[in-house]
């Protein structure tokens, strides 16, 4: 079997900008980001004896990157108390009792692979999603982008796995309105 060796020196080089992108999506804080994967560098570093090489470098390093960021988040609830279900929350309740939409979502356009093609949709999105409440964007981001099981995203956040639900349909509605004022209603988005 052949396995793979480390070659730390060259890591900054081959991943640093990769990695830091990609935490900068999830923590949303070019700061934090550098921080993190600055973090899992070190971290990488204090532990390469222990790399046993049946996976590649840069999966080895996303590994520990992933951790790192879950370490963040952690350590953000730590630091301030979550509301996560807000009395005053201003998203009505948008089914009604058979659980159909009350106002159905407007029609894309497109198909979904045209959709994840297309540039200004992804620039719409993010905008959206930079408009979300911390909470809701990192449940979000865990559970729908990283595919983390529900049980780690309710241990991690204190919740109950109603409580996440609630969460995730709250933040769907939102980005769904948010896309339709920022996209869905503009002349021309192909």
């Amino acid at each position: 079997m052949n396995r793979q060796t480390l070659n730390s020196d060259l890591w900054v080089d081959r991943y640093g900008d990769l990695m830091y992108r990609y935490t900068l999506v999830r923590v949303k804080n070019a700061d934090t980001a550098e921080e993190i994967v600055q973090a899992t560098f070190f971290a990488a570093l204090q532990s390469q004896d222990r790399f046993e090489g049946r996976s590649t470098e840069k999966s080895w390093l996303f590994g520990i990157l992933k951790h790192k960021i879950m370490d963040h988040f952690r350590q953000a609830h730590r630091e301030r108390s979550l509301d996560l279900l807000p009395e005053d929350d201003p998203d009505p309740c948008t089914f009604d009792s058979t659980g159909h939409w009350n106002q159905m979502p407007k029609s894309w356009g497109m198909t979904p692979d045209q959709a994840a093609e297309n540039r200004q949709l992804q620039e719409a999105l993010k905008t959206c999603m930079d408009r979300l409440s911390d909470k809701f964007r990192q449940v979000f981001v865990l559970k729908e982008i990283e595919g983390l099981d529900t049980q780690n995203i309710c241990n991690e956040f204190n919740i109950k796995p109603t409580n996440l639900w609630v969460i995730l349909h709250r933040t769907r509605n939102q980005l769904k309105k948010c896309l339709e004022t920022h996209w869905f209603n503009k002349d021309s988005h192909g």
